[in-house]
């Protein structure tokens, strides 16, 4: 009985993110996710990426990963204006609505909320410096954050030989 509270209190979290994707008029990864781990468990691509699944799924909160060292400067969460452009993964341009949530650093936006992921930051074979992150959207509590960015980092620690520098929710 354990788990299907647990699969029910994490599809509803699910929920929280797919309305607020809605909201903006864009399509909300993790309830496909879930649908595939479900049905077949985790994807398995590298360690960076599958631990980010595994962040994802156990948490029911939206995760990313990126390589720490392809960011220029510090790092700030902001609201987009409408048209700002970025270069998404696969080289796809996105192009922000005004207020969009983005992620930046010193020289460009390297996530979109809504729409994903730069290209710039995208986890390599190369990789050595991994940063994962995390957004809440309403009604999501912070402990959730926690408990997702911790599965990521103990799995990239323990698989990965790597240490864990910090972990902070702002």
């Amino acid at each position: 009985m354990r788990r299907r509270e647990t699969l029910t209190e994490i599809t509803e979290r699910i929920e929280r993110y797919d309305r607020f994707f809605g909201s903006f008029g864009y399509e909300c990864p993790l309830p496909k996710h879930l649908k595939r781990t479900v049905n077949s468990g985790f994807p398995r691509y590298n360690l960076m990426v599958d631990a980010h699944f595994m962040a994802e799924m156990c948490a029911g909160i939206l995760v990313a990963v990126a390589d720490y060292g392809r960011f220029d400067g510090r790092l700030m969460l902001d609201l987009a204006e409408e048209g700002e452009i970025c270069l998404g993964m696969g080289q796809l341009e996105w192009f922000t609505k005004q207020g969009e949530i983005v992620f930046r650093d010193e020289t460009e936006i390297v996530c979109v909320l809504c729409q994903g992921a730069d290209e710039k930051t995208r986890v390599r074979e190369d990789t050595r410096n991994v940063l994962f992150y995390a957004y809440a959207v309403p009604g999501i509590e912070e402990r959730y954050l926690r408990e997702g960015l911790t599965i990521a980092a103990e799995i990239m620690s323990e698989f990965g030989q790597g240490t864990i520098e910090w972990l902070e929710i702002f």
